[in-house]
């Protein structure tokens, strides 16, 4: 079948029908077959009441008992569907799958409404669209089988194989294969599937690469399509050559995407802050062939050491800035005051040209230089007539960064591990990164400077689109969900972390940002702070954005400044070229008196059309036709690229180390063990309740603690330990250890305790090894 359920769907209005020949054609099934193929879905979908039929055509059903979600599940057969709307998990017995694999989309019915403390729970009705079409697994003959086992324990099945791919039986397991599913399971029958290749599991840092690549299937990403890209002049732009633009460079690696322009020109009162974005946008048409080609890239991928790039080759070549050269960009005058509030903004089309590069080496030469040496250093040299400039905009960098912080914005002291592999991961983006939550960054590092000002620049934009109504991508943040940051402070509190609740017993995350900062357990406590933050989203209409400190009704942030890492940057640079060129800034030509499109003075005095109704007719249908729902999807399915990117150069540099004991810190604890960090790798591995021989250990979940019965030993989130690392698996990121436990005394053992019953783990003695290995992906959602 050439496309999917969610492919159907996108393709119906939910206001009015659609006749068949058009939905086929936008479909784009031309044969006979593809025509069946597509009647039997939807006879399928009417007995569902997924869609409905009458004499016009076809549309989607009004149907609020099936909710829109995807399936997460444990290697135990635990599944959740985790809802689209953002409404509560709904849990999944493995009966009620109806054949849906780990990270499929799916329509779910509720079949038992939640409690207290129960999950409602529900069954899989239709499967929108399939997440795996192969699949990484180990060969096995059972019997007159031939059957591939996945090496991901999530997916809860195994692939039956023709007889010919057992010339690729590995009994050494040397080497892994990539099947490809020829057939999902349907009524009895079990998927079938073929081995495309295998891969070497010890074959260096190029093959784990082209494992991982295999495993999220970005081996074989479409070509781009051939399009003529249009030219674009110095016509019709302001020209702002003669502003001294820099260029911050935050990374190293092969295809690193390109970045904005920053210049600061001082006022008298404050000052104004230049933000110049690569011209993308201008160059391709809106909904045209390449337009959709980007929008089913998304996002620019980072492997470490090299990029999978978003733009097409031409497209990066023509839109790149570089120091001494003219180019076209996208610009914003932000005007400051003194405190480094904003006070107003003006968007134009421009011509710009950079003088210089500003990397990390000459932003910490400029913080280490004396205030009055006459020597200038090396990494200076070639910014020697910027200096002031680079020093002014390291400043407002950090008030700007105050001014976030105090309006509640997290940060966390958390970063990623010395690993050369990791490369350009190890530098966090411009702007707010899709985990929730910024990395706390010194002043002079060249990402600071360029995060505080892409913030401003997409807060300026959201605010601009909101008001004016055009059919925006705005990036949103909620604040976490209170019970979650309460369990949280009462773990900290369990250590003896000195917390001051508000009025109402709660504590904020910024307040446990704060306080967990200059703790002594600060980076466990971080860690369980981070597991609690909500993810960026994308979303059709304006949100919180506790990130960049905006709450309430006017809150609105819209990114348009980095078309070079994401579809929703290239989206709101449309709409924005589309405003200045196209937007009619008087009721008709006859009226003399204008309004300035590009700035908030034109906010509350429009009550004419503002662009024609065939050049926003296409944006709207792509909303309708579910872009945000496909573009946070590909943001989620970024967010695991880049967690098994990590966890594989971890579990590399964890397994020279097999047998050593090494000091570790306990980063988490459950009832079936607790998962011990490494460094310098930071590897997190779990010491299994099991391997505790020396006595019998109660879970007390209240105090995120273990305690000896006997013994009294604890141990509990933020305790140095010393472990054996015992096992390492690199394929599926799992790290086996032991406990190395110092001798007691016989003279200070004492009675047992007497553990009060309600204070134990409902789950006490249960669980093994495998809840270790869902642990990091459940987290991640």
């Amino acid at each position: 079948m050439k496309f999917t359920v969610a492919d159907l769907l996108d393709q119906l209005p939910a206001d009015e029908a659609l006749p068949l020949d058009k939905l086929e054609k936008a479909l784009g099934l031309s044969t006979k077959p593809a025509k069946q193929q597509l009647r039997i879905a939807l006879d399928a979908l009417l007995k569902l009441a997924v869609v409905q039929e009458s004499e016009a055509g076809l549309a989607r059903a009004d149907n609020p008992g099936l909710i829109p979600a995807r399936l997460r599940c444990s290697s135990k057969g635990f599944c959740f569907a985790l809802r689209e709307d953002g409404g509560e998990d709904i849990y999944i017995r493995e009966h009620q799958l109806n054949h849906a694999w780990n990270g499929d989309r799916v329509l779910v019915k509720v079949t038992r409404e939640g409690g207290r403390r129960r999950s409602p729970e529900g069954g899989v009705q239709c499967i929108l669209e399939r997440q795996t079409p192969s699949l990484l697994a180990q060969i096995e003959q059972q019997q007159d089988r031939l059957l591939a086992t996945p090496l991901d324990d999530r997916l809860l099945t195994s692939v039956v194989l023709p007889a010919a791919d057992a010339a690729h039986l590995d009994p050494e397991q040397h080497s892994v294969v990539e099947v490809v599913i020829d057939r999902y399971p349907v009524g009895q029958f079990s998927p079938q599937g073929h081995v495309a290749r295998s891969l070497p599991v010890n074959g260096g840092e190029e093959a784990d690469l082209e494992l991982l690549l295999t495993k999220h299937r970005l081996n074989s990403r479409a070509a781009a399509p051939r399009a003529s890209l249009k030219a674009l002049t110095a016509d019709g732009r302001e020209d702002l050559t003669a502003l001294p633009a820099l260029l911050p460079e935050l990374w190293a690696g092969e295809a690193a995407p390109g970045l904005p322009a920053l210049a600061l020109e001082p006022r008298d009162q404050g000052s104004i802050l230049w933000l110049h974005s690569p011209a993308v946008a201008e160059r391709f048409a809106t909904d045209g062939s390449l337009d959709q080609w980007l929008r089913e890239q998304a996002d620019a991928l980072c492997l470490g050491r090299r990029w999978l790039s978003l733009l097409s080759p031409a497209l990066t070549k023509a839109a790149a800035f570089s120091a001494g050269q003219e180019q076209a960009a996208l610009s914003v005058a932000l005007e400051l005051d003194t405190d480094g509030h904003l006070q107003g903004y003006r968007f134009c089309r421009s011509w710009i040209k950079p003088v210089a590069s500003v990397d990390l080496a000459a932003l910490t030469a400029l913080a280490e230089r004396k205030p009055k040496s006459r020597t200038t250093p090396a990494a200076l040299k070639p910014l020697k007539g910027q200096l002031e400039q680079l020093e002014q905009l390291v400043a407002l960098g950090e008030l700007m960064r105050a001014r976030r912080v105090e309006a509640g914005s997290i940060e966390l002291e958390l970063p990623l591990p010395p690993i050369e592999s990791l490369g350009d991961l190890s530098v966090p983006p411009p702007g707010p990164a899709h985990q929730g939550w910024l990395l706390r960054l010194p002043s002079h590092h060249p990402a600071a400077i360029l995060r505080e000002a892409v913030l401003l620049a997409q807060r300026a934009l959201g605010q601009h689109l909101a008001a004016l109504e055009l059919p925006a991508l705005f990036a949103i943040n909620p604040t976490p969900d209170s019970g979650d940051l309460n369990d949280v402070a009462k773990a900290a509190l369990a250590l003896e972390i000195p917390l001051e609740l508000g009025e109402e017993g709660h504590a904020s995350a910024a307040e446990l940002a704060a306080v967990f900062a200059a703790s002594s357990r600060s980076r466990s406590l971080q860690q369980q702070l981070r597991g609690v933050l909500q993810p960026l989203q994308l979303s059709g209409s304006r949100g919180d954005h506790t990130l960049a400190g905006l709450v309430g009704e006017k809150a609105a942030l819209a990114p348009w400044t980095c078309p070079t890492l994401h579809y929703a940057d290239i989206w709101n640079q449309q709409l924005l070229v589309l405003l200045l060129c196209e937007g009619k800034d008087r009721p008709s030509p006859r009226h003399k008196t204008s309004v300035d499109l590009a700035s908030p003075a034109c906010h509350g005095a429009i009550d004419w059309p503002l662009l024609e109704p065939a050049r926003l007719t296409p944006l709207h249908q792509a909303l309708e036709h579910g872009l945000v729902q496909r573009l946070n999807g590909k943001r989620r399915f970024l967010a695991e690229l880049e967690a098994d990117l990590l966890a594989m150069a971890q579990a590399r540099k964890a397994e020279p180390l097999v047998g050593q004991v090494l000091p570790g810190v306990i980063s988490g604890v459950q009832s079936y063990g607790f998962f011990v960090e490494v460094p310098p790798s930071n590897v997190e591995g779990l010491v299994h309740v099991s391997s505790l021989k020396d006595d019998w250990y109660e879970y007390r979940s209240r105090q995120n603690r273990l305690v000896g019965r006997k013994n009294r030993r604890t141990y509990m989130l933020g305790d140095a330990v010393e472990v054996e690392i015992q096992k390492v698996d690199a394929l599926r990121h799992q790290i086996d250890l032991a406990v190395v436990q110092p001798e007691i005394d016989p003279m200070d053992e004492q009675e047992p305790l007497q553990q009060p019953l309600e204070d134990r783990g409902d789950d006490q003695g249960e669980g093994d090894y495998d809840s270790f290995a869902a642990v990091p992906v459940l987290s991640e959602v």
